[in-house]
């Protein structure tokens, strides 16, 4: 009988240091590597690395954008348009030209007429000709050549409405104009009391010959 009993014991205790030896493995088994996998960075799949170029080229193009440069200009005779087709190319920017509502005839510009067309809106600094041009976009341009020939010793009334149609708010302004021998005078502080925000250069007069070089090196000096 003790036999018996001796050998009951030593199987419960058996079992009871077989469980114990299963709990204690369980808890020193470590967490599947699955689990770790989960909270570790995220592995870059060619998805993701083509959506990171896809961002990168859009930052690219964003950037390049910004800081644009336009050369706004009106030109009744064909002398400005040219000296700022030049300037355009000179410092790699875009060109606007300000085409007015109604054109101006020979007759509007012959300013030894006091009745002519030009004369009478020279004489009214509050004559505000209508623009025919498409609307400008400003959103990418940072600086602003502005180029109009010199009438009456001043900046024709179409580029007053020019600047006043526009926000050019953070923009540097750059005017410029033509004539046989008028200097641009009064004319960039007249348009300049006539926005809010903008920063205005002095600006020059050129003669109808000036080469791309020379207007190269007058915008490099502005810097």
């Amino acid at each position: 009988m003790k036999k018996v009993i001796s050998l009951v014991l030593a199987t419960m205790l058996a079992l009871v240091l077989t469980a114990c030896g299963a709990k204690e493995t369980t808890q020193e088994n470590p967490a599947p590597a699955a689990e770790e996998t989960s909270v570790s960075a995220p592995v870059e799949t060619p998805a993701s690395a083509a959506t990171a170029e896809s961002v990168a080229d859009q930052a690219e193009e964003t950037s390049a954008t910004e800081g644009g440069v336009l050369v706004a200009y009106f030109s009744a005779t064909g002398t400005t348009k040219g000296v700022a087709e030049r300037l355009a190319n000179a410092v790699g920017g875009d060109l606007y030209e300000i085409v007015p509502a109604e054109p101006y005839s020979d007759a509007d510009l012959n300013w030894h007429d006091s009745n002519s067309r030009a004369t009478k809106e020279q004489d009214d600094k509050s004559a505000r000709p209508g623009i025919a041009s498409e609307t400008l976009d400003l959103s990418s341009y940072t600086t602003i050549y502005v180029g109009f020939p010199i009438w009456w010793g001043e900046e024709p009334r179409i580029m007053d409405t020019f600047v006043e149609s526009y926000d050019f708010s953070g923009k540097t302004m750059i005017p410029f104009c033509t004539s046989g021998s008028s200097g641009i005078g009064s004319s960039g502080r007249n348009m300049e009391e006539l926005t809010v925000g903008a920063q205005w250069l002095d600006g020059s007069r050129f003669g109808g010959s000036v080469s791309e070089d020379e207007l190269r090196a007058w915008a490099d000096g502005l810097q």
